[in-house]
């Protein structure tokens, strides 16, 4: 029998290929699922259990979290990235990552085929494909889903035909977990109006007293949380997660264009993601001059867009990595946050390289490291050329 090798999350689309690529195509199933920070050990051990349960031959975990942050949540961080001001690509990001450990697995299986369980309408069919084209050239894709343009509904009455017990309910919604976050799609985001229902968020507000938390980064990463320090940021990221997620925050409904150039909504939550992402941005404000932050919103907007959209393994990715690095020397100190049920704020920060020092002057009020006179020169020569054009072109309808 011919080996392939298939994607699997344990949800709906996944279920549906592994028996469709067994007992219809005749192929040998080996399910790996690509661990991005997003399940617990019992939610691991229910994944195994169905994807032997729909045929799989060989089921592997595959645990990418630690990889996964050092090649992407990183830089998602430096750059505070945010798509559309509104997504931290809680599932985007992981993606490519995934793509890459599943076409090594298949490399490991020596397997003939590769599958997984995109649509024909949405952005990981490209992601998937490309990484899979770069590394694995020579391995054929298998697509089910996306080559019998199947419907949730359709899914779901094939599993029901084939004997499988699942909660079809909860099936409704196709949800992906990381440790940047959780998606969430369901019949209310095909539409342009209606918002999740409370209950199909994963997380449910349990926690209704605010907090204060201080979160300590160290050259941009985050290191540690109140007075305790983690052995490395993805511990940190966890921990955060857990003190963050029973206030329900982070959540919000993303629009935006796919890579396919249709629109498309997505819920998400995400509390640590956005908490450290604010928090981190609020601090570089106090230790970044003006262009650093320019240059890096502009690059950021860039890299954020370009890693959504599957592009991970371009080239000019690590020259903006390099770049975005080198600003965060001296992204140091303490931000003071505060939780509460569905928000949070951040309140402030601590840094030895805080540009906001009183040793030169408090905005709008003492000014002690330049004289009257000197503001008065600058002020005549900054504004000389707009002087000229004015003079010189008789702008009077500004004077009118």
């Amino acid at each position: 029998m011919k080996k392939v090798v298939l994607a699997f999350s344990g949800g709906l689309d996944t279920s549906y290929c592994a028996i469709y690529l067994a007992q219809e195509l005749g192929l040998e199933v080996h399910t790996a699922i690509v661990d991005t920070g997003g399940f617990s050990k019992q939610e691991l051990q229910e994944i195994e259990l169905r994807a032997y349960a729909m045929g799989s031959k060989q089921h592997t975990h595959l645990d990418e979290t630690d990889n996964f942050y050092k090649s992407c949540i990183k830089y998602l961080v430096f750059g505070n990235i945010l798509k559309n001001n509104v997504y931290p690509l809680s599932v985007s990001a992981e993606r490519v990552t995934q793509a890459i450990a599943i076409a090594n697995h298949v490399k490991a299986v020596g397997a003939d085929y590769v599958a997984h369980g995109s649509t024909g309408a949405g952005n990981d069919q490209v992601r998937f494909d490309m990484v899979f084209q770069a590394i694995i050239p020579n391995v054929e894709i298998i697509t089910p889903i996306r080559d019998k343009r199947l419907s949730r509904e359709e899914e779901i009455t094939y599993l029901k035909d084939h004997g499988v017990e699942m909660d079809f309910h909860k099936a409704q919604y196709s949800i992906n977990k990381g440790i940047w976050g959780t998606s969430v799609g369901g019949k209310e985001t095909l539409t342009s109006h209606l918002p999740l229902p409370e209950e199909a968020y994963p997380t449910q507000l349990s926690k209704h007293e605010p907090q204060r938390i201080t979160l300590h980064f160290e050259k941009g990463e985050l290191v540690g949380l109140n007075d305790h320090a983690f052995e490395n940021p993805v511990k940190a990221i966890q921990h955060l997660q857990e003190l963050a997620a029973p206030y329900a925050i982070g959540r919000d409904i993303h629009v935006g264009d796919t890579i396919i150039g249709i629109k498309g909504r997505v819920g998400f939550e995400a509390a640590a993601p956005m908490v450290i992402i604010k928090a981190h941005h609020t601090l570089e404000k106090h230790v970044l001059t003006k262009w650093q932050l320019y240059w890096k919103d502009q690059l950021s907007a860039w890299y954020g867009n370009w890693l959504h959209e599957g592009q991970l393994l371009d080239p000019t990715m690590r020259d903006i990595e390099a770049f975005l690095e080198s600003t965060q020397q001296n992204v140091t100190g303490k931000v003071f946050v505060v939780l509460a049920p569905y928000r949070f704020q951040v309140e402030g920060i601590e840094s030895a390289h805080d540009l906001m020092s009183d040793k030169f002057g408090s905005y709008g009020e003492m000014n002690r490291a330049w004289t009257s006179d000197d503001v008065k020169g600058f002020a005549k020569i900054f504004g000389n050329q707009t002087k000229m054009y004015h003079s010189v072109n008789n702008a009077a309808a500004w004077t009118e």
